[in-house]
């Protein structure tokens, strides 16, 4: 039960925003209740290897490979959401605290102009959601992120490497564009390729959209699902307490 952190954010989800149960299980349970959610900072081993599970089996479902070392990697930042105390999705977050990011593997050459601009990069990773969970799910994990990496960490811009065929998601869900043509990835064993998103650009779209997913005609991305503009600064303060003196995993 992975329930003993406190929690950066909780929020609801309807019923039918989840896989909903069968005639028979709503018979026996009684009405349906919103779903409550929790994300909260991994900051133990026993909560990174959690998520690592998660992690390898969402990678293992699609035929990727997943370093189990990665956790040890320094200036790494682990978040997970769960409900009923049962982990249902992480990210990981690496910062550019040293000149390098696991992107530099594969697109180093791209990554340098960018520091030499004096861009600060961060890079999420790891992000793994289990089947059937809502969409405020992997905006909760996103925006938190970003709320990490951005106003606690002040990094400018996210650089992520995609499979190829996921590329067309992360541009029309998020707003990311195609920084690096497609090259082998050798951590996953599969091709991938480069997008960039700064994060100015990110903020943008969160106040412009931010809690706005239950509004008729609402943007058609993940922005509608992200946190609302007027709880930000609650869950930053929270998340700020939580990693003050939080050595990075």
């Amino acid at each position: 039960m992975l329930v003993d952190e406190t929690p950066i954010a909780s929020f609801e989800s309807a019923p039918d925003a989840v896989q909903r149960p069968s005639a028979d299980q709503r018979h026996a349970a009684g009405p349906l209740r919103p779903q409550v959610f929790n994300v909260r900072l991994a900051s133990s081993a026993g909560r990174q290897d959690a998520a690592g599970v998660l992690l390898r089996r969402m990678y293992a479902w699609r035929g990727y490979a997943v370093d189990p070392a990665a956790r040890r990697d320094g200036g790494r930042v682990t978040f997970y959401a769960e409900t009923d105390g049962e982990l249902i999705g992480t990210i990981s977050l690496a910062l550019d605290v040293d000149g390098r990011l696991p992107a530099d593997e594969n697109f180093g050459d791209r990554l340098a102009p960018l520091r030499l601009a004096g861009r600060r990069l961060c890079e999420p990773s790891r992000l793994a959601i289990d089947k059937g969970m809502s969409k405020r799910v992997f905006a909760a994990l996103i925006h938190i992120s970003y709320l990490y990496a951005h106003t606690l960490r002040g990094c400018s811009d996210y650089v992520i490497e995609v499979n190829p065929r996921h590329v067309a998601f992360y541009q029309r869900m998020l707003g990311f564009t195609e920084f690096g043509g497609e090259r082998d990835c050798s951590r996953v064993g599969a091709p991938a390729v480069l997008l960039r998103l700064p994060l100015d650009v990110m903020g943008a779209r969160i106040r412009a959209w931010g809690g706005s997913f239950d509004t008729p005609g609402a943007e058609r991305s993940f922005y509608p699902y992200f946190f609302p503009l007027h709880e930000e600064a609650g869950i930053t303060a929270r998340l700020a307490a939580l990693c003050q003196g939080e050595e990075l995993a």
